[in-house]
């Protein structure tokens, strides 16, 4: 949750993997989305009264396309550094997947419904597309470009394009060229916006751990642009302040949101004052230098945070949760049989082939790992008498660890903890697996500021377990919290529709705090 006290805020307002926010301004309200990669579903959704207090609205995407593609995670695929505007009395967001080409999708309101993806412009390594409707009835669109997709970098192109967005209307040039700007590299996304006569390009440079935030401007869309660092590290602990947000408020303030990458815990997300200079060009910051606190841009909004904790009411798990892929049907199972009753989460203990390698399973429900420290706990039952069947409470990254419960070869069920490092394609154990008669547990992780783990369970009596994991990022993706359900894969038997099913595990009371 956001730290506030009186009239202040404290970064960073979002405390979470938020990578690559944009956020626009709607009379008094606020909305925020950001890359969601593989994830499903994608282009998360929030909303804000202030800027520094934010809950998930919902999501704009519902699969990824092509859907076998995305049926195993992908997370360095999907959904890139998306742009939200509002226009014509509709909100639209642009992404660019660097593997297919650029899309949007359009809605009447932020909770939609919102359009099947159009694609706007195919090929690869096109990213981090914007969009501009200027005075004049003209639209236009930027984005950057993907090295490992491309072999371009460093470049922003611009286009034409129709009003409506359906179509480019010119093949598109370099309207900003990073290789011939001394000591600027890894020039990318760029947010399109136009003030007082100019067009304005704000986009960062320089790398994501160590990079600033750079501004562009010219009186002609195609160019040439001035430029200038408005936002870098300093003498703060602020490494890397770039991409985001330039958002105005109704009392005529000036706001700049962007990330910072924090280790395990991804891009986090710092609010920072703007103001614009007596020669025209913004101030970021303390004079360029990303502030720790500052006034709030509104008083007086709602003390919101993003929703974590989830009682599972009915069966059904709340908008902070994902898939780690496309979900396939049949993963979570309806309120039945002895707990009919009582809300939880089941999910299905579906037979897989990578049951031992949580970073392959597509049937993984994630939400981000918060800044920590923080202790997380869930209450687990195993229904599942097969033989290897296990679900449990993972932190999820290159390298993960997990502990639950799983059903042993003479029919007892253990508490487990296991462990994969980055390089193995396998886990392990962890600590010793100990007796769970009862076949419930309640599990729990508590997670230190520079992202150490260490995982317990009460199965019936506390017990930690193992030593202490070191949480790391997924690919472009900060660590995760996971729940999963999963068996072993039988050898030579394919089965009718269900034998994939080796049990239910029933999830309740999760919570962090």
């Amino acid at each position: 949750m956001t730290a506030r006290s009186g009239e202040h805020y404290t970064n960073p307002v979002l405390a979470a993997d938020w990578s690559d926010p944009d956020a626009i301004r709607v009379g008094d309200d606020f909305y925020l989305t950001a890359s969601s990669f593989g994830r499903v579903p994608g282009l998360p959704l929030l909303h804000s009264r202030d800027l520094v207090n934010w809950r998930i609205v919902g999501h704009a995407l519902d699969r990824l396309e092509p859907a076998g593609e995305f049926a195993v995670p992908r997370h360095d695929s999907g959904v890139w550094a998306p742009s939200l505007r509002h226009h014509a009395g509709r909100f639209w967001i642009f992404w660019g997947d660097p593997d297919r080409g650029i899309f949007r999708v359009e809605a009447p309101a932020v909770t939609g419904p919102w359009s099947p993806p159009l694609l706007l412009k195919e090929g690869k390594g096109l990213i981090d597309p914007c969009p501009l409707w200027d005075e004049d009835g003209r639209a236009y669109l930027v984005h950057g470009w993907a090295k490992s997709r491309s072999g371009v970098k460093n470049r922003l192109t611009g286009h034409r394009m129709s009003e409506d967005a359906t179509a480019l209307l010119d093949e598109g040039r370099v309207i900003v060229d990073g290789d011939a700007l001394p000591g600027w590299f890894t020039l990318e996304g760029p947010k399109l916006y136009r003030r007082d006569g100019w067009y304005w390009i704000f986009a960062p440079a320089g790398s994501v751990e160590t990079g600033w935030q750079g501004a562009f401007r010219s009186r002609d869309f195609f160019g040439p642009y001035e430029e200038r660092v408005v936002l870098a590290q300093g003498d703060t602990d602020v490494n890397g302040p770039h991409q985001g947000a330039w958002v105005d408020t109704r009392d005529g303030g000036h706001w700049f949101l962007h990330f910072q990458r924090r280790g395990a815990f991804g891009r986090v997300v710092h609010l920072q004052p703007m103001v614009w200079g007596p020669d025209g060009w913004p101030v970021l910051g303390d004079n360029g230098r990303p502030v720790a606190s500052h006034p709030v841009p509104v008083p007086g909004g709602p003390r919101e945070a993003p929703a974590t904790d989830d009682d599972f009411p009915g069966g059904r798990f709340g908008p902070q949760w994902t898939w780690t892929a496309n979900p396939a049907p049949g993963l979570t199972a309806p309120p039945g049989g002895a707990d009919a009753a009582a809300d939880g989460l089941r999910l299905v203990c579906r037979r897989t082939p990578h049951a031992h390698d949580l970073r392959r399973l597509p049937s993984v429900l994630t939400q981000r790992l918060p800044v920590g420290p923080v202790t997380v706990s869930v209450d687990l039952s195993l229904d599942a008498e097969e033989p290897g069947a296990r679900a449990g409470l993972t932190v999820l990254g290159d390298a993960f660890s997990w502990i639950g419960l799983e059903r042993a070869a003479d029919g007892g069920v253990l508490l487990v903890h296991r462990f994969a490092e980055q390089v193995a394609e396998r886990e392990r154990d962890a600590a010793v697996p100990y007796p769970a008669p009862d076949g419930r547990a309640r599990l729990t992780v508590e997670v230190t500021a520079d992202g150490r783990c260490r995982f317990s369970a009460a199965a019936p009596h506390a017990r930690a377990s193992g030593p202490e994991f070191a949480a790391v990022p997924w690919r472009w993706v900060g660590a995760q919290l996971g729940l999963f359900a999963a068996a072993p894969a039988r050898e030579g038997t394919a089965g009718p529709p269900g034998e994939d099913r080796a049990g239910l595990a029933t999830f309740r009371r999760f919570r962090v705090t």
